[in-house]
């Protein structure tokens, strides 16, 4: 996955679910998110990889354990933020997912695309949000520094490693 911006995975066995956060959250971010689709666990995995940013987890899929699939993907890449979804409100079921290695935890309900849309945002902006307070930087001149440098890290690896 070399296209620009992070990679997110939606897991859920919903297919109107998928669609649905799939659509809300293109509209709120736009091409600075890649996102893909899939109704099993063991499809994601199958894809899940050292460039998998987030990965939002529906806790109950037809046939699998939410927190199963969580331990699978943290093993391939236990940098990928994982963001549970579930309809269940057990705090037991959270603290699990939690001890797991997930990011978050979001109860399925009428704001729960909104908490999602926050969580993600906050994960996307995190290395602004760093420079800005670190370096004491505007927003801007942070998002024309960490462009600035993505550009020459891309350029030196062109140049380094293909040949004409």
């Amino acid at each position: 996955m070399n296209t620009p911006g992070m990679n997110l995975f939606i897991v859920d066995d919903n297919a109107l679910m998928l669609t649905g956060l799939r659509n809300y959250l293109e509209q709120r971010f736009g091409t600075s998110l890649n996102i893909s689709t899939f109704l099993t666990g063991e499809s994601a995995l199958r894809k899940v990889d050292a460039d998998t940013n987030i990965v939002i987890l529906d806790y109950f899929l037809e046939g699998e354990n939410g927190n199963d699939v969580l331990t699978s993907i943290k093993r391939i890449n236990s940098k990928t933020e994982v963001i549970m979804l579930s309809s269940n409100e057990d705090m037991g079921i959270a603290i699990e997912s939690f001890r797991k290695g997930a990011s978050d935890y979001v109860i399925k309900g009428e704001n729960s695309w909104k908490k999602i849309t926050s969580i993600v945002y906050n994960i996307v902006a995190y290395p602004v949000r760093v420079l800005m307070k670190e370096f004491k930087i505007s927003k801007y001149l942070a998002v024309f520094l960490l462009t600035f440098l993505s550009v020459g890290i891309a350029v030196f690896f062109v140049l380094r490693y293909v040949h004409w």
